[in-house]
């Protein structure tokens, strides 16, 4: 009989994983305690490796492995993964975004309908007794153009909820072609600029993409908009926002992520910007909870261990 495949799960977890894997013939060890030495101790038993954001999977971590044959990424982003070594290496590299859309999309949907309606804003002044209605006026997003950058598994989830609203919904990808559907219309990057009001993020972080939502990107929309962002705070320059408020050329900004979301950690520039967002009216902050239910902390398992099933029994 061929030996279980041991796969080292080193982050918190949905405890229907273990059963998960041993549905399929693979042996878990349930360690999201580990410490980087630790594991830098035992990763060498192991053929599989499972993680959510604990720690960066670099060319030291990667060398010790010597039996991995793959990398199950519990959530969407590989950004702490180095992913070109793995290849390089023959390891098999997994993620998980169909298991978190919708409660990104739904997040995402939330966090708008609150922005453009000053929810947040109107809650706190009532329970301070204060009513203020005019002050309060909000817009609606019947007869926007929200536009989706980045049209994968979040994009085009995000962009199913909104067809509903009566907005018009455009995408831009560049690294896709014709993906127009029945929820949004592939434009290009010039009339993405010229038409958004409301600019929803849903790329991927990578070296090229890092920072790239900065002044001058945002100052190159033709219209003052709107920005909401589910997908990576490293996108977004935090002092940047901060000028982009000040100026009015954001209206509002709506982030479930920062740039640093270590807040002890934050830099002197970045503690200012920090504070001047945590202050204002006009910006919704949450703790990276886009994707972060109940439901799919447990749908996110179920993708992995299939595509585990596919890539590795079926393959």
């Amino acid at each position: 009989m061929k030996a279980a495949m041991k796969c080292l799960i080193i982050d918190d977890m949905h405890p229907s994983i273990l059963p998960l894997l041993s549905s399929i013939g693979f042996e878990g060890s349930y360690r999201p305690d580990i410490s980087k030495e630790e594991l830098l101790e035992v990763v060498d038993q192991f053929e599989g490796i499972f993680v959510r954001s604990k720690l960066y999977f670099s060319k030291e971590v990667i060398e010790k492995a010597v039996k991995l044959k793959f990398i199950a990424r519990a959530g969407a982003g590989m950004d702490n993964l180095d992913v070109a070594e793995l290849e390089k290496r023959g390891i098999i590299v997994i993620n998980a975004p169909e298991g978190n859309r919708d409660a990104v999309a739904e997040q995402t949907l939330g966090m708008l309908l609150s922005l453009l309606n000053n929810v947040l804003k109107a809650d706190k002044e009532v329970r301070l007794g204060k009513w203020d209605r005019e002050g309060n006026r909000g817009y609606e997003l019947m007869g926007k153009t929200v536009g989706i950058l980045g049209y994968g598994f979040m994009g085009k989830a995000t962009a199913k909820r909104l067809a509903s609203f009566g907005c018009t919904v455009i995408a831009y990808d560049k690294f896709k072609v014709n993906y127009t559907d029945a929820f949004a219309k592939e434009v290009s990057l010039d009339e993405f600029k010229k038409e958004v009001d409301v600019l929803s993020i849903h790329i991927p972080l990578t070296q090229e993409s890092k920072f790239s939502i900065n002044d001058s990107y945002i100052s190159s929309f033709a219209k003052s908009i709107w920005l909401i962002n589910t997908a990576s705070g490293e996108l977004i320059p935090l002092r940047d926002l901060e000028t982009l408020l000040e100026t009015g050329k954001l209206k509002g900004v709506a982030l479930d992520v920062l740039e640093n979301e270590k807040l002890a950690t934050l830099t002197t520039e970045q503690k200012s910007a920090y504070d001047y967002l945590a202050s204002s009216s006009r910006v919704i902050l949450t703790p990276h909870i886009a994707g972060w239910t109940y439901e799919s902390y447990e749908k996110i398992n179920q993708v992995l261990v299939e595509k585990l099933k596919q890539e590795l029994l079926n393959g």
